[in-house]
């Protein structure tokens, strides 16, 4: 272990005592089950856990990144050599406040649709059927069924791990794009406020209905997958071009493009995330070739990758 990792060990650790994990496997913890360990991992409790670690990054530099369901996200098969963060129970819970829905950011983002559903409240039924948490689908600006999380961010809640603060974000200032957010690195998402519009609740469920009828339909969802792995190019579709192309079906090792939908990668026993990277270079170089459209990676790689 490098002298940074033991000094942040021991200062988390005075803190944290035994919840602070060492070589903590972390492929359970993502929706593709593979990956390496994280060198130090600890579940937040708190926000006296936030600033505790706050204090030991700006004291050793170590890179951070924050699990929220492990979906949209590959990790290296040597791990995080670093601190990994997951919200605890504390950050998971949702109130109403007029037409307003705020929640923490542990909160998975199907459950707080139904919440929304049964609060009659309308605008957050594309999240019925996004593996995510309200975290996670506010840094990637999550969305489906032409709904996202911009159209309805009012107001975000972070914590800033290099200055040791908490700050309220408006919705407008998070500088939203295409499946992204600008929010800083080391910024940890800790809840959110959405803008919802009351409607009947039939019709909240049935367009529920439909966005996961849709999702069993079209997505491989009993194998171990991250999800979109591509962007879909302006006036494109990815999952089309992958098509195509003829690389519906191609695989190395234990990774393959699913035969349910070309823009999804799916693993099998035994696959490594050096299999899925090789794959997605793959895919990206038979696209390019055959449509002259480079395919832009959706899925966040954590941690060091050999770099083909």
């Amino acid at each position: 272990m490098s002298e940074a990792l033991a000094r942040a060990e021991a200062m988390i650790r005075e803190a944290c005592g035994e919840r602070l994990r060492t070589a903590f496997p972390l492929a359970p913890l993502t929706t593709f089950r593979i990956g390496g360990p994280a060198s130090l991992y600890l579940e937040l409790a708190s926000d006296r856990d936030l600033e505790v670690v706050g204090d030991a990054v700006r004291r050793t530099d170590l890179p951070v990144l924050v699990i929220g369901k492990g979906s949209n996200l590959l990790i290296a098969d040597r791990g995080f050599a670093g601190i990994v963060l997951r919200l605890g129970r504390s950050f998971r819970w949702a109130a109403r406040d007029g037409d307003r829905l705020s929640a923490g950011a542990a909160t998975p983002l199907p459950a707080l649709a139904g919440v929304a559903m049964r609060q009659g409240l309308s605008g957050l039924e594309f999240g019925v059927a996004i593996p995510a948490t309200l975290g996670g689908a506010v840094r990637m600006n999550a969305g489906a069924h032409g709904g996202e999380i911009a159209g309805i961010a009012s107001s975000i809640e972070v914590f800033e791990l290099r200055t040791g603060k908490g700050r309220s974000i408006a919705g407008a200032e998070a500088g939203f794009g295409y499946r992204r957010s600008s929010l800083p690195a080391g910024t940890v998402v800790t809840g959110a406020a959405l803008a919802l519009t009351p409607a009947p609740d039939e019709q909240i469920r049935a367009s529920m209905e439909g966005a996961r009828e849709w999702r069993r339909q079209t997505q491989p969802l009993a194998e171990p997958n991250c999800g979109s792995v591509f962007t879909n190019p302006p006036g494109a579709h990815a999952a089309e071009l992958i098509e195509g192309a003829g690389a519906k079906g191609l695989s190395v090792g234990g990774a393959s493009v699913s035969a349910k939908h070309a823009n999804f990668i799916v693993t099998s026993a035994g696959a490594t995330a050096a299999d899925v990277v090789e794959l997605i270079q793959r895919v990206q170089a038979v696209v390019a070739r055959r449509s002259g459209v480079r395919l832009e990676t959706e899925v966040h790689m954590a941690g060091e990758f050999d770099r083909g």
